[in-house]
């Protein structure tokens, strides 16, 4: 069982839910999903119990194997369905756009369509009971406790006003979206088991165990650290009236995208960071790499007066140029009208 498998179980059983509160010790907003609970904690457990006991040094291939899996994954999460489907923050040739579907799909999460879909929600409705992550109802929460709970009803209501009409009509996602229940299975836990044991003569079981409880786990947790630590640990450069913060920590393991405060004040800047260097914001690199290459192209970015206007408006006095000045509760019009597809609704 994978994450979108419990995902779209609980997803399934949502409108079935009511608004009411439900009762006893819990108290929760809305009512648990104990399949996802229990399943969510055998899968942690078991990867914990491997990541104790696995002999390291005895399989440094996998290992390695892993380590390359994982940050093509990251990629995938953070320069296509992300970056690009998304935000539409940069437009990318039919090569690239496979080749980031093939290893998102990899991935094991949801199809990307649907992907697209809540996080659009998200920046919405973002730290609201529309949220499908609202940061407000907690840490555990935020991270991985969404995934183990039926919907908020203001999720399914406001969230069915979300335009993603776009995906449709991209046939690379259509493609995968469509094949969505053969690819998965394929590309997420077949393929990765079976290139290192069958072309580099590595043992079935510890590749199924660096890739299904090592791997898989970690490139799930880091994504879900931006729901959950990204708004809660960091600094708010640019603006300090929202939750999302600026964690440089965040933004080394996810290829780029812990400068968060920065990405949801220009959710449309395709760096989703003022800052471009390397490490802090491996995604950028590789998003100017391919636009050199001819593969991607319309790479968006904030104007720096944009910045300026923001920071001063609304920061909370830590960007390193810039002071805080001004009305905080000011509109910054050019925020919401560069980006049309994130406030868009059917």
């Amino acid at each position: 069982m994978t994450v979108s498998d419990v995902k779209n179980r609980a997803d399934n059983t949502n409108r079935k839910s009511s608004a009411k509160t439900p009762g006893g010790w819990f108290k929760f907003k809305t009512d648990l999903v104990w399949p996802n609970v229990f399943g969510f904690a055998i899968w942690h457990l078991i990867s914990l119990y491997f990541l104790i006991t696995f002999p390291y040094l005895q399989y440094k291939g996998l290992l390695l194997w892993a380590v390359v899996v994982s940050e093509f994954q990251l990629l995938s999460i953070t320069a296509g369905v992300h970056r690009l489907w998304c935000h539409r923050s940069y437009k990318a040739k039919t090569p690239l756009r496979i080749f980031l579907a093939i290893c998102y799909i990899s991935t094991g999460m949801n199809r990307i369509s649907h992907w697209v879909r809540e996080h659009r929600i998200h920046h919405k409705h973002v730290d609201t009971d529309a949220d499908p992550h609202n940061s407000l109802r907690g840490l555990f929460f935020s991270h991985i406790g969404w995934q183990m709970m039926k919907k908020h009803p203001d999720v399914l209501t406001k969230g069915a006003k979300i335009n993603y009409d776009d995906m449709s009509a991209d046939p690379v996602v259509a493609f995968f979206d469509r094949h969505f229940g053969i690819l998965k299975p394929l590309l997420g836990f077949i393929l990765p088991v079976v290139i290192p044991v069958v072309f580099f003569g590595q043992e079935l079981k510890p590749a199924i165990i660096t890739q299904w409880f090592m791997r898989y786990p970690y490139v799930v947790n880091t994504m879900f650290s931006i729901n959950s630590f990204a708004h809660a640990f960091g600094y708010r450069s640019y603006d300090k009236t929202i939750r999302p913060t600026e964690n440089g920590f965040l933004s080394f393991i996810t290829t780029g995208e812990g400068w968060h405060n920065y990405h949801h004040a220009f959710p449309w800047d395709y760096k989703a960071a003022e800052l471009g260097s390397f490490f802090p914001n491996r995604c950028t690199w590789w998003i100017r790499l391919w636009s050199k290459l001819g593969l991607a192209y319309d790479l968006k970015e904030a104007p720096e007066h944009s910045i300026k206007r923001i920071v001063e408006r609304k920061g909370d006095g830590t960007h390193p140029i810039w002071i805080p000045k001004g009305d905080p509760s000011a509109q910054v019009e050019e925020v919401i009208e560069e980006h049309p597809y994130m406030y868009m609704e059917s």
